[in-house]
Formats: structure tokens, C-alpha cells, sequence
């Protein structure tokens, strides 16, 4: 059974990990402590961004001497392989640790075996203290690595009947300030935000981060089939954040930064669209919009975690916040595990996963 010294350290390494979201990517969010050998904290780091210092070489230029003869407690196997950055795996052997701990094992084939290369240098390792904890910090680039394609965060907020806006259209503000402010911070956590062709002539929406200190701007993404939604002077086309413009490969247009994607029964083709993003570096998406193309996501299986924001409202009419994602019948629906509430403004935020995901 592991130490409580163990686990507060460790836990410590999944707090700093947390700092690096929205910056690293494509790179994981990783975080790491090192005690000296009678068990005194001596250094700790977090991956701020990619192509930079690993977490574990932050932690070692911090502890100097001290790591000699101590413990590493890092949230992810330490790499193993030369990139933008050398194997961390020999980081710690040169630097004379004795013992890692790692939290969750490395999915990459190009980088995993760091686990091994430390126990052939003599080192003690272990793994799985406080995974659950690190792999939710981490689910995006997780999930990005073993799926082969970005993370999906579906995000909507709607009045506690489920509308999304009133019968003629009206939304703002369904949800409170601190709700729209939260928002951002997801933003801010997502590689690129998505949102679809009517959400873009109803809101004619900006989608960059604001109010978030040292936020990095995602990918703006407006999915707009036939080139007809996203006209010059939107908004979403300021210099404020990048952004790109998916549209079937036959539509035409005078916009330069699109992508063409074939089309699928609705709209375009789900899996095209995240294979784009993905090999443009994108592992993680936040998807806001519209009803639409949600469910044109969940249909495609392609939604990993929703975050729903319930207003204390009700309309009786107007949009929900789901169309058509292919259920036909109470057997089919999508069931969810709820890993979170909490009381946002005067809002309730509900997290959660598919069930068996």
C-alpha cells in the first residue's frame, strides 16, 4: 500500500500537470515532484508547452544535488525516446534518482519504454498511484493517442427543459456570467473550438478565449457544408485566433482558409473532419455548437465527455439542445456516467462520459 507521503506527493505532480492545459499541446500535460532521499520535496515542474523542457527536467534543475539518492513522483512514464527534447528516462538516471513512481503508463509506441530503461539502470520503479486521477487530467491527449483521432468535449448550455433558445430565437443569456465565463476556461483547455453552420448566421460567434491569462487561442473550426454561412467580416475571421472553415469538397468559395471534406448522408463526413484536425495537431476539441452537429458527433460515436450547463429557466418551446444523433428507439439511447455537478453561478454544470467509453 502506498505511503501517504507517496500519495501527497503525487498528487502534488497531478496539480502542476494541470498548469500545462491548453498549452502543450500536441504533447501531454505531464507534472512531477522530487523528494531527496530522507523524503523532502526538493523539486517539482509541469510541461508549460511543446518543444520545451519535459516536466521531469524542470523538477531535476530545481532539485540540483539534492536529486541524488531521491524519488521521482511523475503523472505520466517518462519518455524514452529523442524528439524536440531528449528521453527523460536518462534525465533521471544521470541525475541519480533511486526510485519513480509514474501514475499512468505512456500510450505513445514512439516514446513508451521509459519504464524499462529505468529498471535496467537499477532503479525501483512502480506505477498506477493516483491514475484515475492523472489519466482525467490528462483524458484529452490520452484519448487522442489510442483513438487516433482529437478528444470531443461536447459542450451546450440550455434552460432545465433542455431549449437551447427561446421559440423566436432569443438565447442570450440563457445561462449566467459565471457559466459564460467557465466557458472560456474550456476554451482555453481545447486545442480548437467547433461549432456549426447555423450557429454561425444565428450568433455570427467569436470563439476566441477571453479573460484567461496566458490563454493560447484554439483553432477556430466553423463546419458550413455548402460555404454559405461564414461570410468576409464574421467575426470568427479577426485576426484574434486562427481559424478554419470545413466545407464539402464541391462547394464553392472565396474564402482561403477551408478545408474540403467529402459529405456525408448530413453535412460533412464526422470522421473526415476530426482526421483533418488531427493532422494538423488538434487532440482535443471543444464542440459548442449547434444541436445539429452534435448529433452528427454523438452519431458518429465521435463524443468522449459533455458538459451540460442547466439554467434554472423554462420555455416550454424553441431548439433543443440535441437533434437527430440517429435513436430511434429508448434501447439505443446514449447512456452517461456523471463524473461531476457543481453550482456554477446560478447554474447547475453536469460532466459527463458515455457509458463504456
Amino acid at each position: 500500500m502506498a505511503q501517504q507521503a507517496d500519495i501527497t506527493a503525487m498528487r502534488r505532480a497531478v496539480e502542476l500537470a494541470a498548469r500545462g492545459l491548453g498549452a502543450t499541446s500536441p504533447n501531454p500535460v505531464v507534472g512531477c515532484v522530487i523528494t531527496d532521499a530522507s523524503g523532502h520535496q526538493v523539486g517539482e515542474g509541469f510541461h508549460r508547452r511543446a518543444g520545451g523542457p519535459h516536466a521531469e527536467i524542470h523538477a531535476l534543475r530545481a532539485a540540483g544535488v539534492l536529486a541524488r539518492g531521491g524519488t521521482a513522483y511523475v503523472t505520466l512514464e517518462p519518455c524514452n525516446h529523442t524528439g524536440r527534447t531528449g528521453p527523460c528516462a536518462q534525465a533521471l538516471i544521470e541525475a541519480g534518482i533511486s526510485r519513480v513512481v509514474y501514475a499512468v503508463g505512456d500510450p505513445n509506441p514512439q516514446a513508451t519504454g521509459g519504464a524499462d530503461t529505468l529498471r535496467a539502470a537499477g532503479i525501483e520503479v512502480s506505477q498506477g498511484l493516483l491514475a484515475d486521477e492523472a489519466e482525467a487530467g490528462n483524458i484529452a491527449w490520452l484519448t487522442s493517442v489510442r483513438r487516433g483521432r482529437p478528444f470531443v468535449r461536447w459542450k451546450y448550455a440550455a434552460t432545465l427543459d433542455g431549449r437551447i433558445a427561446a421559440a423566436d430565437g432569443s438565447s442570450r443569456w440563457i445561462s449566467s456570467a459565471e457559466s459564460r465565463a467557465d466557458v472560456h476556461r474550456l476554451r482555453a483547455e481545447a486545442d480548437a473550438v467547433v461549432v456549426g453552420s447555423g450557429t454561425a448566421r444565428a450568433d455570427d460567434p467569436h470563439l476566441a478565449v477571453r479573460d484567461v491569462e496566458g490563454a493560447v487561442q484554439p483553432l477556430r473550426v466553423v463546419v458550413d457544408t455548402e460555404a454559405t454561412a461564414v461570410k468576409p467580416g464574421a467575426r470568427v475571421l479577426d485576426e484574434a485566433a486562427p481559424t478554419l472553415i470545413a466545407i464539402a469538397e464541391d462547394a464553392e468559395t472565396t474564402l482561403t482558409d477551408v478545408v474540403r471534406l467529402p459529405r456525408a448522408e448530413r453535412g460533412l463526413a464526422v470522421p473526415a473532419l476530426l482526421d483533418a484536425l488531427h493532422a494538423r495537431g488538434v487532440r482535443s476539441i471543444l464542440l459548442e455548437g449547434g444541436p445539429t452537429l452534435a448529433g452528427a458527433f454523438l452519431a458518429a460515436g465521435a463524443v468522449d465527455q459533455v458538459v451540460g450547463y442547466l439554467a434554472p429557466v423554462l420555455l416550454g418551446a424553441g431548439p433543443n439542445a440535441l437533434a437527430d444523433a440517429g435513436i430511434s428507439t429508448l434501447t439505443e439511447a446514449l447512456r452517461l456516467d456523471i463524473t461531476e455537478t457543481a453550482r456554477i453561478g446560478s447554474d447547475l454544470r453536469i460532466t459527463a462520459t458515455l457509458k463504456g467509453a
